[in-house]
């Protein structure tokens, strides 16, 4: 069984946790940098990335999750988390971890009251998912590594790059757990490969 951590410090959390377990892993909060040690992948989840960041940085851990991420585990970024992966950021001089090859633009679907649902139709995940948009980030620009895997309305939603995915909505929030099936499968693929 794989080990999936859940970056713990705000947001989601509980609900990622949910979806690993139904998933069939085993979920581990990820509190501080020691907990990396013995897991497989990670989870960033939704929340607030200026806070998440914050705490990142106060208790240590931003060089030992870039570590992780060298060392090839997957992870897997979802709205808030999906921005502390992006190499780059617009109107920001620096990206966070920097560690996933796309440009991502901060609250680009409005704020909390313009929060929505729509059905997406996602590359070898679901034909049909019911996605839920909070103060959703978009990828505005992919690398040429990187693959789109969903558009919402002309803007990219969900992407890969290697061993990390990137989302703009949370789909831990519902009972669909096909996106953190998938998740789990990169997860077990690299874990094999490196067995």
């Amino acid at each position: 069984m794989v080990k999936i951590g859940v970056l713990a410090l705000q947001g989601a959390v509980r609900e990622h946790v949910f979806s690993i377990e139904a998933c069939g892993a085993e979920a581990v909060l990820v509190k501080r940098a020691e907990d990396l040690n013995g897991i497989d992948g990670l989870i960033l989840p939704g929340g607030e990335s200026t806070t998440m960041r914050r705490l990142i940085d106060l208790y240590g851990m931003m060089n030992p999750l870039r570590i992780f991420a060298k060392e090839g585990h997957p992870m897997f970024g979802t709205c808030a988390g999906l921005i502390l992966l992006a190499s780059s950021l617009v109107d920001y001089d620096q990206p966070h971890l920097g560690v996933m090859d796309v440009k991502v633009e901060r609250n680009s679907f409005g704020r909390q009251v313009d929060s929505f649902e729509a059905h997406l139709s996602i590359k070898d995940v679901a034909e049909d998912f019911l996605a839920i948009f909070i103060r959703a980030p978009h990828i505005t620009e992919v690398g040429p590594s990187t693959e789109i895997l969903c558009e919402h309305e002309g803007r990219i939603v969900m992407a890969q790059d290697g061993q990390f995915l990137g989302c703009s909505f949370h789909p831990e929030l519902t009972d669909d757990h096909r996106v953190t099936a998938y998740f789990v499968k990169l997860v077990e693929d690299f874990k094999k490969e490196n067995a």
